[in-house]
């Protein structure tokens, strides 16, 4: 009789790790060139769609985790566990996965269908938190919790400044090198905050390339939890103005806060995909309404830079799917498209 098969054992970190880099980062950069109400706007945004599990939070997932196995705070085939919103969540699954640890991920149970279906696609297990259990918040200490119980490591991406150093070290970089090929500089940056950690990143970096450029966080006009300093309100977002500020978000390091209203984003995720084939979720949409008006802060031709932060696919089941109403002050029916153009 031949033995029982034995478990593969995780593989090594060195070999995986370079396996999974190569699909993480150096996403293209669409170059964007639109009127609104008769003014240029140019918008520089990265791609990153492109990433292995299909958003930017497989450049902080990756960053985290390295980081955590160089310290030590990681060990090989320790479980992993994470409270999120969904692109984080997935990003943790499918890298942790191919790392070799078993992945625990809470989120609020109102996220879409599509993100709770590809988490668990990676081998992860989704634990759903409703609101009367706590929401979001409920889902941070839920996690917090399994920590200290059961020996799970904890990313703790709202705390953990690798979270911005993934950004400050890669996206931005990246941005920046790929304007430079086309002879263009950054007027503005602009993002919206999930953790924060795209937003402080690029303020890092680009207060050591040049400190006069803003970097303007970004948040949804119905629920102003940056400039409220609490969870106010209800927006269709996901993604980001979760329940509270993050703790790596220093407000004063940054420039004036952005309000996007999410119907506006909604209607731009829509006519991005329907009319430049640039299927993005709808806080990519805010972004992009976010640009624009960041330039008009700044006048003719300004050039913005911002990142698609995902694809539509996760958002199928949502309103992004749906006829949007047009509503007075709505940026979007009075922008004109250009010209798109993808660099590397």
């Amino acid at each position: 009789m031949s033995p029982p098969l034995r478990p593969s054992p995780p593989p090594a970190p060195s070999c995986a790790f370079a396996r999974i880099e190569a699909a993480v980062g150096n996403t293209p950069l669409a170059h964007i060139s639109l009127t609104w109400l008769g003014l240029p706007v140019e918008i520089f945004a990265k791609a990153e769609m492109y990433n292995l599990s299909g958003s930017i939070k497989d450049r902080m997932a990756l960053g985290i985790l390295r980081s955590a196995y160089a310290s030590g705070a990681l060990r090989p085939g320790q479980p992993i566990a994470e409270a999120t919103s969904g692109n984080a969540g997935i990003a943790l699954a499918a890298i942790g996965g191919a790392l070799g640890h078993p992945v625990v991920i809470y989120m609020p149970d109102w996220m879409s269908m599509e993100r709770r279906q590809l988490i668990a696609s990676y081998g992860a297990e989704v634990r759903l938190v409703s609101r009367e259990q706590g929401g979001f918040l409920g889902s941070i200490a839920a996690a917090e919790r399994l920590g200290a119980e059961t020996g799970h490591f904890l990313p703790r991406q709202f705390c953990n400044e690798d979270n911005c150093r993934a950004h400050a070290d890669g996206t931005l970089p990246e941005l920046w090198a790929q304007m430079e090929r086309l002879g263009a500089r950054p007027d503005a940056f602009v993002a919206g905050v999930g953790t924060g950690g795209t937003v402080m990143g690029a303020a890092h970096f680009l207060r050591a390339m040049d400190p006069r450029i803003p970097v303007h966080p970004v948040e949804p006009a119905s629920s102003p939890t940056l400039s409220t300093g609490h969870k106010v309100g209800h927006h269709r977002m996901q993604g980001i103005s979760d329940e509270f500020i993050p703790e790596i978000v220093r407000l004063e390091e940054l420039s004036e806060i952005i309000a996007v209203d999410d119907g506006d984003a909604i209607l731009m995720a829509q006519r991005l995909g329907r009319e430049l084939g640039l299927g993005v979720g709808i806080s990519s949409g805010g972004n992009v309404l976010a640009a624009v008006k960041a330039a008009a802060l700044l006048g003719n031709g300004a050039r913005v830079a911002t990142v698609l932060a995902d694809s539509h696919m996760k958002y199928l089941s949502t309103d992004l799917m749906r006829d949007e109403p047009v509503k007075p002050g709505y940026l979007t029916p009075d922008i004109a498209f250009e010209q798109l153009a993808i660099r590397h």
